[in-house]
């Protein structure tokens, strides 16, 4: 637990003596009837505490001279542990998490105002959880009562992620090594969906097989839902129903990801379905492939953290006017978004404990900020081919994708994921090798 207990002892650092701080774990979500979503924790709670129950609520509140890290949770219950599972509990909390003081989630209400009073600063993130915020709201009243013959109280709400989410932007080595494990377990998936591929085959076999590889290599989940499309269905962006049938002669987009210890991976490759790519998938892929290779080599400390992006689409324009499909200046169609039509989307995003992590673009005075090393990102060019667009017919429904998980390091990009197979011969070798050993 040192490593949480140092995460605490930083945040409390960043938000002063004089404010205390109210971090809410996540709640079962219902899925229909009585039956609810698989849980998974929110991330802030487990970078805090790397507790994983529900129900709970860590209140960090370095104005005080003691009971300064605080956790109200769920009280042991022997039937419901016999129903759902053992639970930490009060005991718990403080023995194995490293909590100060600690007391059963009932009583939030009654005992919030105590740890108010004092604070000047209340950071708590509001709109998130209704009935949370009444509670808080309420104790923040009371607390501001029990003072009004002097003392403090909270004047001031302010958002933890200010100051947390910058924390969580810089990954240890503990999260690289999480975030190791869970690309890891993404090679493992993708690579035996690579060998299962075949023509006849449907997206959601395809999706079982890569998944069923995640869960045998350790990962908990998959860091999202799951885009296996095939053909023209991998022109949309976010495509997830995963229900048709992968056909000879056209490209399967898959974008899938596992998650280890609460951290996720996101992987993206593009592979034709029957093993062998066609002219005109050949020349967009290379453009794919040549701009992630361009904004990966972007990823360096000082940089800013929009050139990655720049780098890929500057060498995505450049190979649609080399294959016809763009016409006329480069510099004229980049600054005139004309590239757009074919590439809608950013390079990437940063990557973490959330598949799409917190952290700011961009600073304070609106410009991009720039690259650090502990940062980690996804870079994921791609050119979709619309149906409706102006192009001859035999490049219509084509859409290529790759993304891999760098992190920006003292010197030269770490690509974490960059076993996973993305060059073309690599691909025609190993595509189909399964379905054909079976025959």
């Amino acid at each position: 637990m040192k490593i949480y207990a140092e995460r605490r002892a930083a945040f409390a650092r960043s938000m002063g003596e004089n404010a205390v701080a109210i971090i809410p774990s996540a709640r079962h979500a219902t899925r229909n009837a009585d039956t609810d979503y698989e849980f998974r924790q929110n991330s802030d709670f487990y970078y805090l505490t790397g507790l994983k129950e529900p129900d709970a609520v860590l209140v960090i509140a370095p104005h005080l001279e003691k009971q300064r890290v605080i956790m109200f949770l769920r009280a042991r219950d022997r039937t419901a542990e016999i129903w759902n599972g053992k639970r930490v509990g009060i005991e718990g909390a403080v023995a194995d998490f490293g909590m100060e003081a600690a007391f059963p989630i009932d009583e939030l209400a009654a005992k919030l105002p105590e740890f108010l009073v004092g604070a000047a600063t209340l950071y708590y993130g509001l709109g998130y959880e209704e009935k949370l915020d009444r509670t808080v709201l309420d104790a923040v009243k009371n607390a501001r009562w029990q003072v009004r013959r002097g003392g403090t109280a909270p004047l001031t709400f302010s958002e933890p992620g200010t100051s947390l989410h910058e924390m969580r932007l810089r990954k240890t080595p503990q999260e690289l090594d999480a975030m190791r494990r869970a690309a890891a377990a993404s090679r493992a998936g993708h690579e035996a969906g690579m060998r299962a591929t075949r023509p006849g085959m449907w997206e959601y076999e395809l999706e079982a097989i890569i998944e069923y590889q995640y869960k045998l290599a350790g990962a908990q989940d998959t860091a999202y839902p799951s885009i296996v499309a095939g053909g023209a269905n991998a022109t949309i962006l976010h495509y997830n129903t995963n229900r048709d049938k992968l056909s000879a002669g056209d490209l399967v987009l898959i974008d899938s990801g596992a998650e280890f210890d609460v951290y996720a991976s996101d992987v993206t490759r593009t592979w034709p379905v029957n093993g062998k790519f066609s002219a005109e998938q050949r020349a967009i892929y290379d453009i794919v492939l040549r701009a992630q290779k361009a904004g990966i080599d972007q990823v360096r400390p000082g940089r800013s953290f929009n050139a990655y992006h720049d780098a890929a689409v500057r060498t995505i324009t450049e190979g649609l006017v080399d294959i016809g499909l763009l016409k006329g200046s480069i510099d004229q169609l980049i600054e005139t978004n004309k590239f757009f039509d074919f590439y809608p989307h950013r390079t990437g995003h940063w990557i973490g404990l959330d598949v799409h992590d917190v952290g700011r673009y961009k600073t304070p005075d609106d410009k991009y900020r720039a690259l650090e090393p502990g940062m980690v990102m996804t870079v994921e060019p791609g050119i979709y081919v619309q149906a409706d667009l102006d192009v001859p017919e035999r490049w219509k429904g084509i859409g290529v994708r790759i993304e891999d998980d760098v992190l920006c390091t003292t010197s030269e990009p770490d690509v974490l994921t960059a076993e996973i197979p993305k060059e073309v011969g690599d691909l025609e070798a190993i595509v189909g090798s399964e379905a054909l050993a079976r025959v």
